[in-house]
């Protein structure tokens, strides 16, 4: 997560980030400031990694951060827009002093799932699925169902509702690309 050092101090992060705290792998960093850099490095490592996000999120200006003469053009927010523009055209390759390879791409606006069986999305959000297995109906759907324990570990403080309200989405969207 790019950009901490937007967040005022002890802030928590924004419920569409933390929502993911414990699921993925997360290191907060700040290109601008360098925070965070040197634990970036280590969780790279050898491997190849790409980075991925919207326009403005500072995938680019990450890049520079860990390895400045690379010099990656960078862009800011639209101030009418309130958004990235687009500086960079295509995916590029880059191997790090270190090892490590990053996968640079160009900033997107959505990303579409395409179809997807509803079967694994226990994959997806092993956490829900690992909650519903509690919930008193097999074929609960976490909305109004009584005995449901995801809704149950929302109210509790167990899981984000960020957490939940993504996994309904997305099953919102399965079931409106199925429908004829």
């Amino acid at each position: 997560m790019n950009k901490i050092d937007l967040l005022s101090d002890g802030a928590e992060l924004p419920d569409e980030i933390g929502a993911y705290e414990g699921i993925v792998p997360m290191v907060a960093v700040s290109a601008a400031n360098g925070a965070g850099l040197e634990a970036l490095r280590a969780a790279l490592g050898h491997d190849t990694t790409v980075l991925a996000g919207h326009s403005g999120v500072g995938k680019s200006s990450l890049v520079n951060a860990l390895q400045p003469e690379l010099r990656l053009e960078t862009g800011e927010i639209s101030a009418k827009w309130d958004r990235g523009r687009h500086t960079t055209a295509r995916a590029v390759y880059l191997r790090l002093a270190g090892g490590a390879v990053l996968i640079d791409t160009p900033g997107m606006r959505e990303i579409a799932t395409g179809p997807v069986d509803p079967e694994l999305l226990g994959q997806v959000y092993p956490d829900i699925a690992l909650l519903a297995a509690g919930c008193r109906f097999r074929d609960c759907r976490h909305g109004a169902e009584p005995g449901c324990a995801v809704r149950a570990a929302v109210e509790d403080g167990r899981l984000r509702v960020a957490r939940l309200a993504s996994y309904t989405r997305l099953v919102g969207e399965i079931e409106e690309a199925r429908t004829p």
